[in-house]
């Protein structure tokens, strides 16, 4: 058979839109953030030598418009992405989506609020004050909205950088919130303590769903995710460990070679597919100089091709010396051409960065295999 590389066994192209439909979402929730924090400022007037009151609105008029753009091309690498089932009519029409569709939704309504923000601030001339007021109010609505949506449908609700990036979005809207409300008392002042008191048990309901919900184990499925997607996660989790986890009485030393190390590799690839997914798995050993073998397991799912490979939406790595190939665990973070990089950890949280470069002719696998300690992210 042709000798052929990885890329023509596996197809991911999905991958850059996943991480542009991730990166997109993130900046757009700091620039709504921001233009938050601006427009409470500038609704207590705030002005100082160095800080004119135009700059305020400058900054938040151009954070709003900037947030729109970025969700503009959120929203459009997410339709495209073919690994989560987002169609057109799921952007205007909250809760309708086959995938997660309480928190796509909610997604959703804060997109359509900050359109209603954009278009009657664009129009504050022409229209009513008291209706452009109604509706500005519904910023304050639009941002907790948007906290919910990234944490209930984002892949990265546990990233100790995602949460950071969150916790301080809170504080940056929580501590202006306290300074609009402290402004001007004691005018006023039951609504300003009420405002006050929703406002905390806004936060201590969203902390608290937070824990229990996205932050908790199995969020996947009771999130709505279809359960064709969690089968085959599954699928893919089952493969990479099956046969991966020999225990110490396999042969081989159970000692991982000093880091980093270089190895020649031997292996094999397999492709199973049934109703429309397929399975790719990529196995095989390899020993350094003077080092004691290791051994890697590579696995791609996603839907099955007409040329017989996979368009890859989901993957499992692992790699360990002989005797315990599956001491490291993760995922494939870039793939290129038989250029696979993957980042792993142990059982104690400890990362490591592996390289692939293979090549694969007929159903056997030769190439190169790097390993050293850290994450390739």
């Amino acid at each position: 058979m042709t000798a052929m590389n990885l890329a023509a066994t596996v197809h991911s192209s999905s991958m850059p839109l996943w991480y542009a439909t991730r990166a997109t979402g993130v900046v757009a929730l700091v620039l709504l953030t921001l233009s938050l924090v601006m427009g409470i400022l500038v609704s207590v007037k705030f002005v100082s030598e160095r800080w004119p009151r135009f700059a305020t609105i400058g900054v938040h008029r151009n954070a709003s418009l900037l947030t729109v753009a970025f969700l503009a091309v959120h929203i459009l690498t997410a339709v495209l992405d073919p690994y989560a089932p987002v169609g057109l009519f799921s952007l205007v029409v909250p809760f309708v989506s086959s995938y997660r569709p309480l928190w796509l939704g909610l997604g959703t309504v804060a997109f359509d609020l900050l359109l209603a923000l954009i278009a009657t601030s664009l129009l504050r001339t022409r229209i009513p004050y008291r209706a452009w007021r109604a509706v500005h109010w519904a910023a304050y609505a639009c941002w907790p909205l948007a906290i919910m949506h990234g944490l209930g449908t984002g892949t990265d609700p546990k990233s100790p950088a995602i949460l950071a990036l969150v916790v301080f979005c809170v504080a940056a809207v929580l501590g202006a919130g306290l300074w609009r409300l402290a402004s001007g008392w004691p005018q006023h002042a039951r609504a300003r303590l009420a405002s006050g008191l929703a406002g905390a048990m806004v936060v201590i309901a969203v902390a608290a769903w937070a824990l229990a919900g996205p932050l908790a184990s199995g969020w996947a499925a009771r999130a709505g995710t279809p359960a064709k997607l969690l089968a085959q996660a599954r699928a893919a989790g089952a493969s990479a460990q099956n046969g991966s986890s020999a225990g110490p009485t396999a042969s081989g030393s159970s000692a991982l070679p000093a880091l980093p190390l270089t190895a020649q590799i031997t292996g094999t690839v397999n492709t199973v597919a049934s109703g429309g997914q397929a399975t790719v798995t990529i196995s095989g050993s390899g020993t350094g100089s003077g080092a004691a073998p290791v051994a890697f397991k590579v696995v791609l799912s996603g839907p099955a091709l007409d040329d017989g490979g996979v368009q890859m939406t989901s993957s499992q790595v692992g790699f360990g010396p002989a005797a315990d190939p599956g001491r490291y665990q993760g995922r494939i973070v870039s793939l290129q051409g038989g250029d696979l990089a993957a980042a792993l950890t142990d059982r104690a949280g400890s990362a490591l960065s592996l390289a692939l470069h293979i090549r694969i002719n007929g159903g056997a696998v030769t190439g190169t295999l790097t390993a050293s300690s850290g994450s390739t992210q």
